[in-house]
């Protein structure tokens, strides 16, 4: 899509993203970062006013929608109960400050370098879904009583301040909102698995405010702009409107769906889907 392209098929390409990336957040439960990141570093690759930036600006748009979604994501779970606030209290100090610098150091790196990582990230946690879905699951057993542990039991303030540092710091350079780095995490320190996804939906807000207000100060000190886009920093606003909006929409599809189809197919599918977009990206490296 060049820059002379009809504006409408930009927004429907966005409209598209955000739908897609709802409705598998909604099916998976993964951060729509996955989805995102690689289709608007397409797009934007391919329009001239924003092909010179395109990878922080797929990131950064991506935190940017990520806000939305969190916030809609740990209002349900706290609605629920099943969210564990003192840890994110706890993980927040440790998050905003490594997102921020994360976003930072993403803003001014080597664009192909950023590809890379992210098809990297991609295509392994396509592998580990895949790795799910073909490995026969182990017989159940009774259910084991929930974990009762403290929040204050679980994390020490300095394991905290870590664990927060290096999760906040990796999700904003590849522009997803944590879940899979915070949930594997909480979930070691003890906390219930129902509970660690709730707790890191709440912290994906967090991440994502350092992030994208990360990318867009990034944005406006490299001096940024693309004639014919609304931009702020490394920020593609019409796209952050319309992605939130679609992905919002979608999301209770994909869950109303996951309820209905084998877990099975649904891995197999979806990791499929996150090996094309990876490969694809790998593809793109040095173009």
């Amino acid at each position: 899509m060049d820059a002379t392209a009809p504006a409408f098929l930009l927004i429907a390409a966005y409209g598209l993203t955000g739908a897609a990336a709802g409705f598998s957040a909604g099916l998976l439960g993964i951060g729509g970062g996955l989805i995102i990141v690689p289709v608007l570093a397409q797009l934007f690759a391919s329009d001239t006013a924003l092909a010179g930036a395109a990878m922080p600006l797929a990131l950064g748009t991506s935190l940017a929608t990520i806000i939305v979604t969190a916030i809609a994501s740990a209002r349900a779970h706290h609605h629920k109960g099943a969210v564990i606030w003192p840890l994110v209290a706890a993980l927040s100090p440790g998050i905003l400050l490594g997102a921020w610098l994360g976003g930072q150091l993403a803003s001014s790196a080597d664009q192909q370098l950023l590809k890379i990582l992210f098809a990297i990230f991609e295509l392994l946690i396509a592998g580990q879904m895949l790795k799910k879905a073909i490995t026969p699951k182990p017989a159940k057993h009774a259910p084991q009583a929930e974990n009762d542990t403290p929040a204050s039991a679980c994390l020490t303030p300095m394991t905290a301040l870590a664990g927060g540092g290096v999760i906040g710091g990796v999700s904003a350079i590849l522009g997803i909102g944590g879940g899979t780095l915070s949930v594997p995490f909480l979930h070691w320190r003890g906390v219930p698995i129902k509970n660690a996804i709730a707790t890191s939906a709440a912290c994906g807000a967090p991440i994502a405010l350092a992030g994208a207000l990360a990318y867009a100060w990034g944005g406006w000190q490299a001096g940024f702009t693309a004639p014919g886009h609304a931009t702020l920093g490394y920020i593609e606003l019409t796209a952050f409107v319309l992605i939130s909006l679609t992905s919002m929409a979608f999301a209770p599809l994909g869950a109303n769906l996951a309820h209905r189809l084998p877990d099975r197919a649904l891995k197999s599918t979806f990791a499929l889907l996150l090996l094309l977009l990876g490969v694809s990206m790998l593809l793109k490296v040095g173009g």
